[in-house]
């Protein structure tokens, strides 16, 4: 094993570790802002939700 294979290692795995979380807290935020946007009582607060969700969920790109 080469001392680049024994250094790249450890960092590689951290960063798909990092990557994995990642993606993991932001679905969980988008799973929570929609159902935010459909269960809060009031008009506003689902408009608000639902602002957010559109925010977290549009794309980038293209413009």
């Amino acid at each position: 094993m080469s001392v680049l294979q024994i250094v790249a290692e450890p960092v590689f795995r951290a960063g798909v570790l990092l990557s994995a979380v990642t993606a993991f807290v932001y679905c969980v935020a988008v799973v929570t802002v929609a159902a935010s946007s459909v269960l809060f009582r009031t008009p506003q607060r689902r408009r608000d939700a639902r602002a957010t969700l559109r925010i977290l969920m549009r794309r980038r790109g293209g413009r």
